[in-house]
């Protein structure tokens, strides 16, 4: 397939959506499908210059089937609800079992999820942005990295961070802080008090960090060994 002529049909135009299908478009990809079933963002993908946008319930399976989809095009999965794009992707894949079915997800909960629907090729928002989405639609074999992710040779390690006392992290909510600045991903937590319960990233988790609580993260031993520096402040400073 020639670049602008690739056959991808993206649903969802929503936080995730828009940034994935404007990174198309400004690569050339001109032969692109959007597909939203909220009215609201359907309107801001006409706005933003996309002609070649569809407004549907796409828990309809009746309205899937109407898509003009050919077993070439790419289908992928952008909703911004994990429920609804885990149902989308068991639909697709029933629908058009020969399609590559592509998804994006935001915690670990949801990629599996997507896995067991069925979804060819999850990506992981924590760890790939949307330039890398097109590289995967466009260039395969440079994105092997990301199967080899567990051989020991990427340079990546999974690390149990304690929060220390009087760290800025001391009751702040996950949902305020962004792990991506320091260069690492947060995977989960070991809550004190929860009964020191493990706790997964989750879309939507709303959770109060205090010192004395465990992190797990996964980075580059240099990003882990800063950030472990870093928290150590009672004030957030970004030295990276």
């Amino acid at each position: 397939m020639n670049k602008g002529k690739m056959g991808i049909i993206l649903f969802g135009y929503g936080k995730f959506g828009r940034n994935v299908a404007r990174t198309l478009k400004k690569e050339g990809i001109e032969s692109m499908l959007l597909i939203e079933s909220d009215t609201e963002n359907y309107n801001k993908a006409i706005e933003d210059g996309f002609d070649n946008v569809k407004l549907m319930d796409v828990t309809d399976d009746a309205n899937l089937e109407e898509i003009a989809v050919t077993e070439e095009d790419q289908l992928v999965c952008l909703m911004d609800d994990d429920h609804l794009n885990v149902f989308l992707v068991l639909s697709l894949k029933a629908l058009y079992p020969n399609n590559n079915v592509l998804a994006l997800s935001d915690s670990i909960y949801a990629t599996s999820k997507l896995k067991m629907a069925g979804a060819d090729r999850v990506i992981d928002l924590y760890s790939v942005s949307a330039n890398r989405i097109y590289n995967i639609l466009r260039k395969p074999i440079a994105t092997r990295f990301l199967d080899g992710f567990t051989d020991g040779n990427h340079g990546y390690n999974f690390r149990q961070i304690r929060i220390p006392e009087n760290s800025f992290l001391h009751e702040k909510r996950l949902d305020d802080i962004d792990f991506r600045r320091y260069g690492i991903i947060f995977i989960g937590m070991i809550d004190v008090e929860l009964a020191n319960s493990f706790i997964f990233v989750t879309t939507g988790l709303e959770h109060k960090l205090d010192a004395g609580d465990i992190i797990v993260c996964i980075g580059h031993c240099e990003d882990l060994d800063r950030f472990e520096e870093i928290i150590k402040e009672p004030e957030e400073e970004c030295r990276i």
